[in-house]
């Protein structure tokens, strides 16, 4: 700006009088503190244009945030109260149905007793698997049985069903996740992938295994199933799912297969940094 006031004033002719000269000064004063306003004022203006827009971000985020933790509560009392009706009401039909195939068996002739002892023992196991998977959704029995606990007893579960082998691992020494709604969402994201690895990988073997760090829980999940191509399937409700449960306990989620590879999941935990916001 000074520069081309500089220049201006070469290009003019000689100021002849004092008058004159006072008046160009004054003229090129208030050009200065005009254009100075007009900077302050754009300035000012971008600084309030930039802070509305990082306050709507903040918004958005924090609503989408609390829609996010909201369908997570309201999944964990749907299932909470699947496991109780699962134990309460479907159990006791299964062990009543068990009690009266005991009594028929003492009353029907020899030949079809072995059918009924069969029919017996599919229900014991019918009704053993029952508990189990109501124990599974219940976050109750979960938080009481502890992190690690619920993962074998899930694993285990998937064995007996002879649905694929299993194998858990644990490094760095067992901390306990003290955030109780983390630890039940960690367990929620797991069970979201063995049940993908039952329903669609056709794996033989499913892993998971847990890497306490100082102040990180890294857990890593895979199997040997058919895998898929990352770029060619769409994300779907699973892996969204997944990924947005993760973000709300401020870890990151990865997905990584290929065909006939498998599928592999790792989940970055900051344990350390959760611990206190229960």
């Amino acid at each position: 700006m000074i520069l081309l006031i500089n220049k201006f004033l070469q290009t003019q002719p000689t100021v002849s009088t004092s008058a004159e000269r006072y008046l160009l000064i004054y003229m090129i004063g208030v050009l200065l503190i005009v254009t100075t306003l007009v900077v302050i004022f754009f300035i000012v203006f971008q600084k309030r244009k930039n802070k509305l827009l990082l306050d709507k971000i903040r918004q958005q985020q924090a609503f989408d945030e609390e829609i996010a933790q909201t369908q997570t509560e309201i999944q964990e009392e749907t299932l909470k109260h699947v496991g109780r009706e699962l134990h309460d009401n479907v159990g006791q039909l299964l062990a009543f149905a068990s009690m009266q195939l005991n009594m028929l068996k003492t009353q029907v002739h020899e030949d079809v007793k072995e059918k009924v002892s069969d029919t017996s023992n599919v229900i014991k196991e019918s009704l053993q698997e029952v508990r189990e998977l109501s124990k599974s959704l219940n976050s109750d029995v979960m938080l009481h049985a502890g992190f690690e606990d619920s993962i074998k007893n899930e694993l285990s579960r998937l064995k007996r069903m002879k649905l694929m082998d299993v194998s858990f691992e644990s490094y760095g020494g067992q901390v306990i996740i003290k955030n109780e709604k983390d630890a039940i969402i960690l367990f929620r994201i797991l069970q979201e992938f063995m049940s993908n690895s039952v329903k669609y990988s056709k794996a033989k073997l499913l892993k998971i295994a847990l890497d306490y760090t100082e102040d990180m829980l890294i857990i890593q999940a895979s199997d040997d199933g058919v895998g898929f191509n990352m770029e060619s399937v769409k994300k779907g409700a699973g892996l969204i799912n997944m990924k947005s449960r993760a973000e709300l306990i401020e870890s990151t989620l990865s997905l990584t297969s290929q065909p006939d590879k498998g599928v592999t999941l790792r989940i970055e935990y900051p344990i350390l940094k959760r611990e206190n916001l229960n």
